[in-house]
C-alpha cells in the first residue's frame, strides 16, 4: 500500500492518466495537425507519448505487484476503451456508435475470464 491506497487503485489511476496522453498522442494530430507534414505530427505525438510512458511504466510496475500480466493487460484495454469513446465523441466529434457498446461487452467478458479464478474464489 502506498499512502494507504491499494496498488490496484494506484495502477488504474495512473493507467487512466497514461491513456489520456496515449489517446491524444495517437489520434489528436488527425484533427489538430492534419495540415502539417507528417513528421511534425510524429514528433509532437512522440512528445506526448513520453508523458504517457511516465505514467504507464509506474502503473504497470505497481499493478504487477498484485496482478498478473494478463490482468494488467485487460485492465489496460478496458481503460483504453473508456478513454477512447469520450475522446472520439467529444474531441473528434465522431458519432456515438452501438459498436462501442458491443466492444465494451466483449471486454467485460474478457475481464470475467481473466479474473475468473478470483471471482470464483470470492463467490465460494
Amino acid at each position: 500500500m502506498i499512502y494507504g491506497i491499494h496498488p490496484v487503485v494506484w495502477s488504474i489511476g495512473l493507467l487512466v492518466i497514461s491513456n489520456v496522453f496515449m489517446t491524444f498522442a495517437w489520434y489528436a494530430h488527425l484533427k489538430d495537425l492534419n495540415h502539417k507534414p507528417w513528421i511534425i505530427a510524429a514528433l509532437v505525438s512522440w512528445g506526448i507519448a513520453l508523458l504517457e510512458y511516465l505514467f504507464q511504466v509506474p502503473a504497470n510496475r505497481i499493478g504487477y505487484t498484485v496482478l498478473n500480466l494478463g490482468q494488467l493487460k485487460i485492465i489496460q484495454e478496458v481503460i483504453t476503451l473508456s478513454v477512447f469513446v469520450p475522446f472520439a465523441v467529444f474531441y473528434m466529434n465522431e458519432p456515438f456508435r452501438l459498436d462501442f457498446v458491443w466492444a465494451a461487452l466483449c471486454l467485460l467478458a474478457a475481464v470475467f475470464f481473466i479474473f475468473r479464478p478470483q471471482i470464483m474464489a470470492y463467490l465460494s
